[in-house]
Formats: C-alpha cells, structure tokens, sequence
C-alpha cells in the first residue's frame, strides 16, 4: 500500500534531515481570490520557490506573477492558454508539486494530471464532486506513488489540534459522537455583482441538493474518531429544506422581477446527514449557507467521560469526587495544557495569515511532507472520503433519506493503519 511505503521512507531521518533544506518548487493553478490568498501564504514559507502560475484571466494571472515577483523571487512562467492550459504547467520537469485552488469541478483533474506527471498534488477543497472522482484520485495516486493532499485548513486550527491532543489522551474517555457542521451565511458570495449573475459556487445549487461543502467540518471530526487508521464512516442518511435562501436574496438585492427571484434552486437551504462508523460511532453534520446566521463548525466531542463544545467554547469533564456536579468550564486552561506542538513552535507566525493560521499550518505540512518526500498528513484516502459525502448525501436525499454506504476508499487496510503523524517545524 502507498501509505506503507511512506512510513518507510518516514523512517530514514537521516534523509530526511538532508533534505531540510531543499528548496521546494510549487507550480500554481487558479490564483482568484482564494489561489491569491495562498499564494501570499505559501511565499512566507521558508525554501519555497514558484517557478509557475496558471490561470484562464490574463489580467488575473499578471496579477499573481508580480506579487511573485515583488517578493525578490524570479518572475515565474505564466500559462492562460485556456482552461485545459494546466496541462502544460504540470509537464514542466522544475517542479516538486502542483497546488490548485480553481473551481471545484476542475480540482480532480489537475490533481490527477499533477500526480500522472510525478509531482505531489496539493487540491482546494473540497477534492472531487462525484464518487468515480474520488476513485480515480485514490487510484492515480496509488498507481503512480504520488500523494494528494487537500487543503483541509479547518484541521489546523488551534482549538481542534488542542482536541486532537485530548482524544488522544483518553481526556474525554471513549468517543461516541461528534457533531459538526459548516454553518456560515455566505450568500452576498453567490451573486456574481451588480447584474446579479450567480458564481460558479451558487450553480451548483440548481441541480444538486446535499451537504456540498462538508470537509471542513468533517476533516477534524474524522482525525479525531480515527478515521482510515483503526475505523472508517461506512453508511449515511441525509434530508434537505426546501429552497429558500437564493431567491429571497435576489429579490432584496435586485427585486422580485430579477431571473434569479423567479429561478427554482434544487439546493436546500439546510442539509442535515447522519454518519455511522464501523465501530459504532455517530456524527450529525451540518451544512447551512443560505439562511441567515453567524458562523459556526459547531464542533460538538462527547465521550464516556466528558463533552466539548466548540459552539459554546466550553468543555466538562465528570469528576468522580463530585458526578453531580454538571457545569461547564471555560476551556482556556485545557487549550493550554494540550497545545499542539505544531501550534507551539510555528503558532505566533501562523496567527498572522488567513483562517486563524490554518492556511499556514496546512501549507507548511504540506511543503514538508514534499520537501521530506514523506506521506502528507491529510492523504488522498482522507482526500476521498471527505468530498464523497457531497455526492452520497445528494442520493440520500433523492431517495427519501434512505441509507448510502460508503466505499472503502483503503480496501481494508483503515483497520491496520496507525493514526496520522502531525509533526512540529520543517
């Protein structure tokens, strides 16, 4: 198995502390607003050079190839031949690895291409919208050795790789459920302007109804069950709201006569899925970005011994001394004591790129597992899994909730494989 073979290279330290130093070349496709914003990350790593950039925009690709260049770095190549034009970048023999933060349709061939020309794929997400995507990245990167990691920022946040450490440490007692959810009003996203156009995001929504971004809730709660490294999801059940949300808001914004107050939207505006796992584990997953709301993952861990709540920002632990005593505590002492490595060596400069340093930790796990030539903490079974819940929940909630099975992304081997290794500096 690919992942076995990692853990074997993983073992050579003295390798791996040669190629500490190595610069690493990434080649850029899709620098929009969110592939900009990676960008800028990415060139505050140390040791990271990007000799190439790829976009369908030429202004929006100039753009991004003189940030390049004011940071003192050579001026990369730059490819806007047309949408296929990747293909051409991810040829060139002068890169390490490719990162692609376009729409998401184009996520899973870029990926592959990546992983087919021998370089390691980092992929926005989520990382395929279909189920045969998801086979196919799971296949070409077990075929061709090259890993695929998507960029699971949610991952990396302080207060998840804190929980991470408390799991682990049997802090909370055995784990029963998790509950989680991307809940975040993003609708003024949706329309495209003053015309009112929908985005690329917001077309999806007329014909797919399901949880279509489900990975940055499910990312943490997967690493914190253990998922593909002593238990896997195996079935799920989904319903969806009707549609509301798009219409209303192109009535307020634009009137009730607009295409887009009239348009009928499959999307519902709340999605709710319930995940069983091979050892009996539950999770309710939640996805909401058309009603009105603040932001929230949610964020629930219950164990055998106590709950954490990431909604409340509060945390109980039963006390035998004292096991009527049910009230809540502030969890500031308990992120304290179970602070991650990662975030106690790399925290303060992390704090100061987007999505409370969680693009920067994933970045630079992400360039080291590629400098290192080691497995990346988030691979392409983790890959798979997450993004299949958007086009399983969709059959779910077609067919009156009735129950989806997952496939088994590892073939068996998620009974074997040790949890990930989530490690400090370069």
């Amino acid at each position: 198995m690919l992942r076995r073979d990692f853990l074997k290279q993983a073992g050579a330290t003295s390798l791996a502390a040669a190629a500490t130093e190595r610069t690493v070349r990434i080649g850029v496709v899709g620098v929009g607003s969110r592939g900009t914003a990676l960008l800028r990350t990415l060139l505050e790593l140390p040791g990271v050079e990007v000799p190439a950039i790829c976009d369908v925009h030429e202004e929006t690709l100039a753009r991004a190839l003189n940030l390049v260049e004011k940071t003192g770095r050579k001026r990369p190549q730059g490819y806007f031949g047309g949408p296929e034009d990747f293909r051409r970048l991810v040829a060139r023999d002068d890169l390490d690895a490719v990162l692609n933060a376009t729409p998401w349709e184009w996520h899973t061939p870029i990926a592959v291409a990546t992983m087919r020309a021998g370089k390691y794929a980092a992929v926005e997400v989520p990382a395929a919208v279909t189920v045969e995507e998801c086979w196919e990245l799971v296949e070409t990167s077990e075929k061709t050795g090259k890993p695929c990691m998507m960029l699971e920022n949610a991952c990396y946040f302080r207060n998840v790789l804190a929980v991470l450490n408390m799991v682990r440490q049997g802090v909370f007692g055995e784990l029963l459920h998790c509950e989680c959810g991307y809940q975040h009003d993003v609708l003024r996203y949706r329309q495209g302007g003053s015309d009112g156009q929908l985005t690329w995001r917001a077309r999806h929504a007329l014909a797919r109804n399901g949880n279509l971004y489900p990975t940055h809730a499910i990312g943490p709660v997967a690493w914190w069950m253990d998922i593909h490294r002593g238990d896997r999801f195996t079935y799920l059940t989904s319903m969806s709201t009707k549609s509301r949300g798009l219409n209303l808001a192109a009535t307020r914004q634009f009137g009730a006569d607009h295409e887009n107050a009239k348009r009928r939207f499959a999307l519902g505006d709340i999605n709710t899925t319930l995940i069983q796992t091979a050892k009996g584990l539950t999770v309710t997953l939640y996805f909401d970005w058309q009603a009105p709301r603040p932001y929230d993952l949610i964020f629930r861990v219950q164990g055998t011994r106590g709950i954490y709540s990431g909604t409340l920002e509060k945390i109980y632990i039963e006390d035998p001394a004292h096991p009527g005593n049910h009230a809540w505590e502030d969890p500031a002492k308990y992120y304290e004591k179970y602070q991650h490595p990662l975030w106690k060596s790399l925290g303060a400069t992390a704090m100061k790129y987007g999505h409370s340093g969680g693009d920067y930790m994933t970045l630079q796990q992400f360039v080291k597992a590629v400098r290192n030539k080691t497995q990346t903490p988030i691979d392409v079974y983790d890959s798979a899994a997450w993004s299949v819940i958007s086009p399983l929940t969709e059959r779910s909630v077609a067919s009156k909730s009735a129950p989806v099975d997952f496939p088994d992304f590892t073939r068996g081997q998620w009974e074997k494989t040790k949890p990930a290794e989530i490690t400090e500096g370069e």
